[in-house]
Parts: structure tokens; C-alpha cells; sequence
């Protein structure tokens, strides 16, 4: 009923203090500021997945979401209250949440519910946490399950086997599979995309077929991607060499060190080009300080 919803607001904006010492039956309140209901005040979240699923004949949601790291602006048990909250009043179903942490050092302090306990405001939500390297690499690889088999490569792996051979194993369990071609290329692309987390680039791609990669326009992307910035991080780390290698020849070999850790922070190639042709041609050290500080600063 419109009406009465547009009445309820006048009345909040018109006589905000008795409004609040109303609902929270004392007057030991401030109001702050009167915000805009229809406007977000936070950047929108979107949910990484969300399924509407049957079980057992009951109809419900199942959320999913994956995290590579550990969520530190806002902690993981707030966004997960967050979504959780929105779906139970968006839907009404009975609801399953999952957080899926994707490197072996995420996830290790995710209490896995986010729990309120302000007097006679108590609020709990669970979900639940996987961290896949404390999973059994070897049960989920066996399996043969083409859903989790991209997973297996960032699972524990047996002892004494490092990620690179595991990564090997993953590879060949799946090329071995008697499923049709399609799938198998589809498990084996979406497996070393995900294999990059904790094995270079490198020996991913010395694994993965070309005809795979034509096939997946995205695999072939990260690949070229991958060797691009390797070239470019090869280039930065010259030139920051070469800087410092200068400013040690012209000037003081000591106050070039003290230097080091600001170029270490600038990631252009651009300006640090720019950075080694002053340090060849500046007349003095404190010249070189000068431009350094307006890059930095920029």
C-alpha cells in the first residue's frame, strides 16, 4: 500500500528523533544523516553464483561463492550475511551457502557464519568453507567428476609430490578419462586456467595442448597475456638495475641503495625510462631526487 508507505516516510523525515526513541524505546540516539533509500550507499555486490535447486522434492538456492584470497575491505562473514540476507528475502526458499577459497593460504581464518550478539539482536548465519588444499586430491581425481576435476590441481597433493608433477598427474588422469572430446578439452582448459594459482605459467601452458588453447580463445588469451607481462616485468626490473647502476657509477654508491625502494614502487615502463635517461644526464644526485618525487607523487 503506497499511501501508507509514503505517510511512514513523511513522518520519520518530519520528527526523525521521536521516531527513532519509538523504536529503540530510549532518546540516547544521534541522528547523522538522512539517506536515500533508493540510492546504494556501498558498491554493488554481485553473488558469483546462484542456483535454484530441488532436493529430496523441496525446491531451494544453493550460493556459491569463490575467493582467490582472503576478502579484507569487507571480511568474508559480512558479505556473506549480506547476500545470505537478500536471498532469504528475495526468495523465501530454504538457502545452502558456500565459500570457496581457491589458493592453499586462503580461507585458514574464515569462521564460516557471521554471528551478531548484541542484546536481544541476535543474528546467525552459517554457511559453510572449503578450502581445497585440505581436500584429498586423490579421492576428487579418481572420481572422475568433470565438475570438480579443474579444482584438483589447487588440492592437497600426496606427500612428497611437488605442484608442478601434481599438475602433470591432474593432466594425464584427464586425458585418460573416457568421456567425449568436447569435455575433456573443456576440463582440461578450465584446469589450467585455475593451475595458474599455484604453478607458473609456464610449465600450465607446456602441458596444455595448442589444439586445446585454438579451442578456448580464453585459455590462448592468458597464455599470451602471461608471456607479455613476463616480458614487461623483465623490462622493469632492467631498467630499475640500470638506474641504480648509474646513479652508483655518477654519484654515491649508498645513496643510490636508499633509492632502491622507490623504484622498486613504480611499475611504469614509460617513467622509468624516463628515470634512467635523468640518472645518465642529471648534473647532481639531487636532481635526480627532484624528478623521482614528482613521479611518485603524480
Amino acid at each position: 500500500m503506497a499511501k501508507f508507505d509514503s505517510v511512514s516516510k513523511s513522518l520519520l523525515s518530519t520528527h526523525p528523533q521521536g521516531f527513532l526513541t519509538f523504536l529503540l524505546g530510549h532518546s540516547e540516539v544521534q541522528l547523522l544523516d538522512m539517506l536515500n533509500p533508493e540510492q546504494p550507499t556501498v558498491e554493488t555486490q554481485v553473488m558469483d553464483s546462484l542456483m535454484r535447486v530441488q532436493i529430496q522434492g523441496e525446491e531451494a538456492l544453493v550460493h556459491c561463492e569463490f575467493q582467490t584470497t582472503d576478502s579484507t575491505a569487507v571480511p568474508m562473514p559480512r558479505r556473506m550475511a549480506g547476500y545470505m540476507g537478500h536471498c532469504i528475502a528475495e526468495y523465501g526458499l530454504p538457502l545452502s551457502s558456500y565459500v570457496i577459497y581457491l589458493r592453499p593460504e586462503a580461507g585458514r581464518h574464515d569462521p564460516g557464519h557471521y554471528i551478531q550478539e548484541h542484546k536481544d539482536f541476535e543474528v546467525v548465519l552459517r554457511y559453510k568453507v572449503i578450502r581445497l588444499i585440505a581436500l584429498d586430491g586423490i579421492a576428487y581425481l579418481s572420481s572422475g567428476n568433470v565438475g570438480v576435476l579443474p579444482f584438483a590441481p589447487l588440492m592437497g597433493r600426496p606427500e612428497g609430490m611437488g605442484v608442478d608433477a601434481w599438475l602433470r598427474r591432474c593432466v594425464e588422469t584427464t586425458e585418460e578419462l573416457a568421456v567425449p572430446r568436447a569435455v575433456k578439452h573443456s576440463v582440461l582448459a578450465h584446469m589450467g586456467m585455475l593451475s595458474s594459482l599455484v604453478c607458473e605459467e609456464s610449465t600450465v601452458f607446456s602441458l596444455i595442448s595448442e589444439e586445446i588453447m585454438t579451442e578456448f580463445p580464453l585459455l590462448e588469451y592468458f597464455r599470451k597475456r602471461g608471456l607479455e607481462q613476463g616480458l614487461e616485468q623483465g623490462l622493469e626490473q632492467g631498467l630499475r638495475q640500470s638506474i641504480e647502476e648509474a646513479l652508483a657509477i655518477r654519484f654515491d654508491g649508498d645513496a643510490a641503495k636508499e633509492l632502491s625502494g622507490r623504484l622498486a614502487s613504480i611499475e611504469a615502463v614509460e617513467q622509468l625510462q624516463v628515470l634512467h635517461r635523468a640518472a645518465i644526464q642529471v648534473a647532481e644526485l639531487a636532481e635526480f631526487t627532484l624528478l623521482l618525487d614528482k613521479i611518485t607523487t603524480e
